[in-house]
């Protein structure tokens, strides 16, 4: 009789381990912990950024705000005047000539500053030798401390053997009163800025040339276009929306003009080149009201956001 031996069945296998790096943490106070310790970095960068904002930023618009409907003594406790500071700036007859001056040289910045970089990237980009070196001479400056051009420039409109006069005298015309006329003033301020700022702009076109197709030009050169025309016809409809862009923020750069008046003329003569800004600082380090400083910078403030909800707009609606 045969004995039958039976076989066991096989042991079950157990499936491989996940490795540790790929194990999946379930979500809990561990995952978070886990989570929290790998961006700790991060957290601790975001944070310096988010005091440095908090303390230089968005504290002294705040404080800036508040003070405009008090009345600052630092003698004594703050007394709450409501909008007694908006009133008395309404009041000043410089407040009118302030902003009116401040249109004034933002709109002759246009004039001259919004055309003279297109211009200079049009011309650079058609250059074939020299270009590293004419572009590094119109950024030069950018890169200089402003105080340094206007000090340069104060030498240069020098009534007396300043440079421009100097010219004038080599082709037999009068010297200029530069900076002393009322008429010359503010044009004069305004060739400075155009001259100190103009090289970025002048870059940001040269970036935006560089993307249009060489196509286009091609076919418009075939059919007999000539530079004005490709100019007009190709150039500028490709760069409709970094011009919208430029003109905004040299609007918002030229309303917030300070250091050319306040270090060529100090806001003459007879307060033709009295800008928002120069005006705010007479109020606050001058005549030491805080509250009416306070209350011009608040209505600044709304201006410039205006502008600046269509320049956010514009880019939100391109991208």
């Amino acid at each position: 009789m045969t004995a039958h031996t039976t076989t066991p069945p096989p042991a079950p296998v157990a499936p491989p381990r996940e490795p540790a790096a790929r194990r999946r943490v379930p979500p809990g106070r561990g995952g978070r912990s886990a989570a929290l310790r790998r961006n700790l970095a991060a957290y601790l960068f975001l944070a310096g950024a988010v005091v440095c904002f908090a303390l230089f930023s968005w504290y002294p618009i705040v404080r800036g705000f508040l003070l405009s409907f008090q009345r600052v003594t630092f003698t004594g406790a703050d007394e709450w005047v409501g909008w007694e500071n908006f009133q008395r700036l309404l009041d000043d007859p410089l407040f009118a000539t302030a902003w009116r001056n401040t249109g004034y040289f933002t709109l002759l910045a246009l004039v001259f500053g919004f055309a003279a970089p297109l211009l200079t990237a049009v011309v650079l980009n058609e250059l074939r030798h020299g270009r590293a070196f004419l572009r590094m001479a119109v950024y030069l400056p950018v890169m200089l401390p402003p105080i340094v051009t206007m000090l340069l420039w104060r030498w240069i409109y020098d009534p007396g053997p300043g440079l421009l006069n100097s010219a004038l005298e080599v082709v037999r015309l009068p010297p200029q009163a530069w900076l002393e006329s009322e008429n010359l003033a503010m044009v004069s301020l305004v060739l400075v800025s155009t001259w100190a700022n103009m090289g970025t702009t002048t870059l940001i076109y040269l970036a935006a040339l560089s993307n249009i197709p060489g196509e286009l030009y091609e076919a418009a050169q075939l059919d007999g276009a000539s530079i004005r025309r490709r100019l007009w016809h190709v150039t500028l409809p490709q760069l409709r929306f970094i011009l919208l862009i430029t003109l905004l923020l040299q609007v918002l750069g030229t309303m917030q003009v300070f250091i050319e008046p306040f270090v060529l003329t100090g806001g003459g003569p007879d307060d033709a080149t009295v800008t928002v800004l120069l005006l705010l600082y007479r109020y606050a380090f001058v005549y030491n009201d805080f509250g009416l400083a306070s209350a011009m910078s608040t209505v600044l403030f709304l201006v410039l956001g205006v502008f600046a909800a269509c320049y956010l707009r514009l880019t939100r609606t391109r991208g």
